[in-house]
């Protein structure tokens, strides 16, 4: 037990003086001139943030242009050489109908009407609300749009536009049920 009782004795006098060797003053003296000398100079100045222009949006404005890898038309000689493309005339004599006082795009077909016979008749809607019972051969929309075929779920019209030079063409619309859902 005594050995014991030594090699403790002895192992806390190793720890105490090991310890010791540890508090002592030594080995930081540069570091600490480091940071004295690092203290002791200016400050540095941070230059503050440059302030940055909102993005602004690009807008490409020349879509509807000729392509500049495109050779230039010469529009005045394509429109002397085009002949009529056809001799298509509305009827102005024509007393015009109740629906041609409106556009197309004011018009909703809301259903249709068969008679005992099997004749079609479409519902047609206007903006003031009326309902009109139309079927093949009748006219409706500015363009004298006239009837020419009609089903459970559309009208076909046949419209007569200006063609730009002068004449009229003949365009196909048509006007469909707008089913509520």
């Amino acid at each position: 037990m005594a050995r014991q009782h030594a090699f403790k004795a002895s192992l806390a006098a190793f720890l105490v003086s090991a310890l010791a060797g540890c508090t002592q003053d030594t080995g930081f003296s540069d570091l600490d001139r480091f940071m004295e000398e690092t203290r002791a100079k200016p400050r540095g100045h941070v230059e503050p943030l440059p302030e940055f222009k909102a993005y602004e949006a690009f807008t490409y404005s020349a879509a509807d242009r000729r392509s500049p890898f495109e050779p230039p038309i010469d529009v005045q000689l394509t429109m002397v050489d085009q002949a009529p493309e056809s001799t298509v005339e509305p009827d102005l004599d024509r007393p015009r109908e109740v629906l041609e006082n409106y556009g197309l795009t004011e018009l909703e077909m809301v259903g249709t009407l068969a008679s005992a016979e099997g004749n079609l008749f479409a519902l047609i809607e206007d903006p003031d609300g009326g309902i009109h019972r139309v079927r093949r051969g009748n006219y409706m929309g500015n363009n004298y749009g006239r009837i020419i075929g009609i089903s459970e779920t559309r009208v076909e019209l046949l419209e007569i536009v200006p063609n730009g030079q002068g004449g009229w063409v003949e365009r196909p619309r048509t006007l469909s049920l707008e089913e509520e859902g």
